[in-house]
């Protein structure tokens, strides 16, 4: 466990993650500095528990010993390569609870991936549960790891959440058993380019069991290069030795077996769709790389609740379905739930980030019945839309107001027609429009029960 007491550290950033190193390095006896760009009051609060707030300097002040991130300051920001230049250590959250660690600390089995890391840790924190374990679903999806880390409750395992924002400040996390769910174009505003992105990914990796996803070429190629002792792969065809997979319609573990053994029906998944099958075998991966039994395995599947605004269904009116994935916030992601259905009254738009739709549109134009676009880069889409499937009809939602997705969901309906999937897969993030997905997803699901009768 580092010893932080008497030093002085810099932490960047009040959010969740901040205000969780905040109050484990006041707890240690070390001199706090607080950089935001607001003296909020959740600023305030840290300030009366000792810290010392600095706004949000471009340099870093005199007598700073190590720079705590949090994952929403880029690389790029003057503070944090002044203190890089300056010889200064700079970790991210993840990095900090790691250090933060005893002897005797859980391990941690951690999911990275472009998407299905919260569907997949649930999945694992629900099957580790089933195994009779004291587990906890940490990171991104409600604890934060620091929490969890320097918290007086002592868990068995953490199935941790882990984004390419905090791999990329982590130089020693190596998680017992860790997997790579998929890799696409995302957040390469902030990485720079896919080679840096994926190689933060990459990172989670150096512990001493690796899985990975065989049906993605660049995770798989990733994990042939990997310095893991033990490499695993999950694919959603037949299984070779050394793979979990699908056979029979069931998921199979040939990995940790010598001869195959069924785990769980594919029926038994959910939500349904071959992503999640995907999560489900990653999840079943790590599990079994723990030493969980088969049958807590199918168990712990089987009790799984998924989260909401992830292809969660909303309701069926006059023989349409209405379906909220609205943390498809990036193309993979849409691309997961848009296979899913064969007819399709796709609502998309957003932020796209920088990331290309022209080969989502392509591949999922045989099953649009039509599309219904709103957000900053719904040009974008528009555009994809216009060369890959030009006979659909595209509706474009032009208001930025609280009442855009209203008016998206009675075109929606209007579009239509009995057999027809009406799905919120933006394919970009929501900060454009929105709180953030939830908050896109309510409205989508609150406007969709809300439509008059007059409406087909």
């Amino acid at each position: 466990m580092a010893d932080f007491a008497g030093r002085t550290v810099l932490v960047a950033g009040a959010g969740l993650a901040g205000a969780s190193a905040v109050r484990a390095l006041l707890a240690r006896d070390a001199r706090v500095l607080l950089a935001d760009r607001a003296q909020s009051p959740a600023v305030d609060e840290l300030v009366a528990a000792g810290a010392e707030f600095v706004a949000a300097p471009d340099v870093l002040p005199d007598g700073v010993d190590l720079v705590v991130t949090s994952p929403g300051w880029r690389p790029d920001h003057p503070l944090l390569r002044d203190a890089l230049a300056r010889g200064r250590e700079v970790l991210g959250e993840v990095e900090f609870a790691w250090r933060l660690r005893g002897t005797d600390a859980a391990p941690w089995l951690a999911v990275t991936g472009t998407n299905g890391k919260t569907t997949t840790v649930r999945m694992l924190e629900s099957i580790l549960r089933a195994a009779g374990l004291d587990a906890l679903a940490v990171g991104n999806v409600g604890v934060s790891v620091i929490d969890a880390v320097a918290g007086a409750h002592a868990y068995d395992v953490l199935a941790v959440e882990l984004s390419s924002f905090q791999l990329h400040w982590s130089s020693t996390v190596a998680p017992a058993a860790a997997a790579v769910l998929n890799l696409a174009p995302d957040h390469l505003d902030w990485h720079g380019s896919m080679a840096s992105y994926a190689a933060a990914k990459a990172t989670i990796w150096r512990g001493p069991v690796a899985v990975g996803n065989a049906d993605d070429q660049t995770v798989r190629e990733l994990l042939a290069d990997s310095s893991a002792a033990t490499k695993v792969s999950f694919t959603l065809g037949e299984p070779r030795p050394g793979q979990l997979g699908v056979r029979a319609g069931q998921l199979v573990d040939h990995a940790f077996t010598d001869a195959p053994l069924e785990l769980v029906p594919v029926s038994d998944v959910r939500p349904p769709g071959a992503h999640n099958v995907a999560n489900a075998l990653a999840a079943a991966a790590l599990a079994r790389a723990h030493g969980v039994d088969a049958q807590a395995v199918a168990d712990g599947l089987r009790a799984f609740v998924p989260d909401p605004h992830r292809n969660q269904f909303v309701l069926e009116r006059a023989g349409v379905r209405w379906v909220d994935d609205s943390k498809a916030t990036n193309p993979h992601a849409a691309r997961a739930s848009l296979t899913t259905y064969p007819d399709v009254v796709w609502i998309a738009g957003g932020q796209l980030k920088g990331a290309p739709v022209e080969e989502l549109v392509a591949e999922i134009a045989p099953r649009l019945r039509g599309a219904v676009l709103l957000g900053v880069d719904r040009r974008h889409i528009a555009d994809a839309l216009r060369r890959h499937a030009p006979e659909i009809p595209v509706i474009d939602v032009a208001s930025g107001d609280d009442g855009a997705m209203i008016e998206a969901v009675r075109a929606a309906a209007e579009l239509a027609r009995p057999g027809d999937t009406v799905l919120l897969a933006p394919a970009a993030a929501s900060y454009d429009m929105f709180s953030g997905y939830a908050a896109r997803g309510d409205a989508f699901a609150a406007a969709a029960r809300a439509l008059p009768e007059d409406v087909r």
